[in-house]
């Protein structure tokens, strides 16, 4: 029997239609829960009238507006399935993501139009302006739709979100998220941290992260709870929500660099934290100066782990633990089983690294069009995180590196595969790669080692302007060094961590 998924939004409409849901704060916009799910109910009818139905996909190219809630709990009731574009990303990156999703609908904000007009050119997809004032096409059809009444049937195992991350193979992977990864996540995240009807939790990570939608949104949802969310992160301007009273935020999260330069603000050591109860750390390692000064302030950071694939939720460390297992990410959270595989299949002792294998109901169950990809991440239900671990004693789990030479850089998630790809389309280069070495205000950076062909005039500022045409930002390689050869396996294989020895260490 499949497991139906019930309608949070309108379950406290109807049990407490005059509690506040959802705030944007860059618009000036709050709905009650009540408010909200009308809004909600206009726009799934408006998706309906376009012939928008079960299945279907709809993607949004738009910056943090309350907007990519509605669409998000819109498309459920109708049973289409919601893309959130990254729109740090290039047209030609958008492209194969576009070409593998196939969205029937694209909405967007005014600046990212121009970007949306050419992944929509010669395709039938409708497009449709949103995220700006009340004349917007986006307002203007909710105000004229009537309020969709008969939603249809869901259950945990229907997608809800395709969320694309960086493939190790250079191309995106469309994770498939369900709705059982929405409950469980809510549901092994919201009780240790204290996500109540009460809670008050401000979103600054972009919709198109697992943390802008589920660390923390989802779980607020779930439990009736106050969602306040920023168009973009700002340090000065989350410092002064953090300390307004009449806000009253008692959750947040952010990777590293967030409260980086937070902490670097002027304002920092005078904004009053004295409502937050808990600031949760992800996405990166953090840097235990980093945590020391957030303590120092009163405000523990709890650290955990978890990926797009894992709902995201797989271990945390709260703030009572922060100092005694410093660097740490915390135990398994209640509903995951996970295991440290060693290369010889057999289980990790204490302190012995493997690979992070997990298992649970808030597992996706695999890559949307991707069925080699799917196969290939997966061993009798175990999902190969590609993350290197150990336990300790105690059962806290510590990262020890990544597998397949992914490095995060503020927060996103950097493939050199993908890097390479582009290196190695830029005439003059031989040979080419691309490693993540350390950065005081990125967490990591790329560094890319190039072989220049003999006949070659090329410079590291040809090969910085060439990912500058062909990469978002935050995948550039910040340096370029030339070499005359790239050491190598005796398979063939480039090996990396000779460059790390070589380059890593004084790049």
């Amino acid at each position: 029997m499949r497991t139906p998924h019930y309608d949070w939004i309108g379950h406290h409409a109807h049990g407490r239609p005059q509690a506040l849901a959802l705030t944007d704060l860059t618009r000036n916009r709050s709905y009650t829960y009540a408010a909200l799910d009308m809004r909600i109910a206009r726009a799934a009818a408006m998706l309906a009238a376009g012939g928008i139905g079960r299945g279907m996909r709809v993607a949004v190219l738009a910056q943090n507006c309350s907007d990519l809630y509605e669409l998000m709990f819109a498309c459920g009731r109708v049973g289409a399935i919601f893309i959130p574009l990254n729109w740090r990303l290039t047209v030609a990156e958008l492209s194969y993501i576009f070409a593998n999703s196939e969205p029937a609908l694209l909405l967007h904000d005014a600046d990212n139009a121009e970007a949306a007009a050419q992944l929509a050119a010669g395709k039938d997809v409708a497009l449709v302006l949103m995220g700006g004032d009340e004349d917007t096409p986006y307002e203007r059809a909710l105000a004229a739709a009537e309020p969709f009444r008969d939603p249809v049937a869901l259950f945990h195992d229907d997608v809800q979100v395709l969320m694309y991350t960086s493939g190790t193979t250079g191309f995106p992977k469309g994770a498939m998220l369900t709705y059982a990864m929405g409950f469980w996540n809510a549901i092994n995240l919201g009780v240790p941290i204290g996500i109540g009807a009460d809670a008050r939790f401000l979103s600054v990570m972009p919709f198109f992260h697992t943390a802008g939608i589920n660390l923390f949104g989802n779980p607020v949802f779930h439990a009736g709870g106050h969602v306040l969310m920023m168009r973009a992160f700002d340090p000065g301007a989350t410092l002064a929500a953090l300390g307004d009273p009449a806000l009253g935020i008692t959750h947040f999260f952010g990777v590293p660099a967030v409260y980086l330069f937070m902490a670097q603000h002027p304002d920092f050591a005078a904004t009053d934290l004295s409502t937050l109860r808990i600031a949760c750390v992800g996405g990166a390692a953090t840097p235990p100066p980093l945590l020391e000064l957030w303590s120092q302030r009163g405000i523990p950071l709890a650290n955990g782990y978890g990926m797009t694939e894992t709902g995201p939720g797989v271990s945390l460390l709260t703030g009572a633990d922060a100092a005694r297992k410093q660097g740490s990410v915390g135990q398994p959270l209640l509903h995951v089983e996970t295991r440290i595989v060693k290369d010889d299949g057999s289980e990790a002792g204490i302190d012995e690294a493997g690979e992070l294998w997990v298992r649970g109901p808030g597992i996706t169950p695999g890559y949307w069009r991707d069925p080699a990809g799917t196969e290939a991440s997966f061993v009798d239900g175990w999902l190969k995180t590609g993350d290197v671990l150990r336990r300790d004693a105690d059962g806290y789990f510590f990262v020890m590196d990544r597998a397949k030479d992914m490095y995060i850089s503020g927060g996103e998630n950097v493939y050199p595969a993908e890097v390479e790809g582009v290196l190695h389309r830029l005439e003059g280069i031989a040979d080419a790669a691309v490693i993540g070495v350390a950065d005081e205000r990125w967490g990591e950076t790329g560094l890319a080692i190039v072989v220049a062909r003999a006949d070659a005039a090329i410079d590291e500022a040809a090969v910085l302007a060439h990912c500058g045409e062909n990469l978002a930002r935050f995948k550039h390689p910040r340096t370029v060094i030339f070499t005359d050869v790239l050491p190598r396996t005796a398979s063939g294989k480039i090996h990396k961590p000779t460059l790390r020895e070589r380059f890593g260490a004084g790049a």
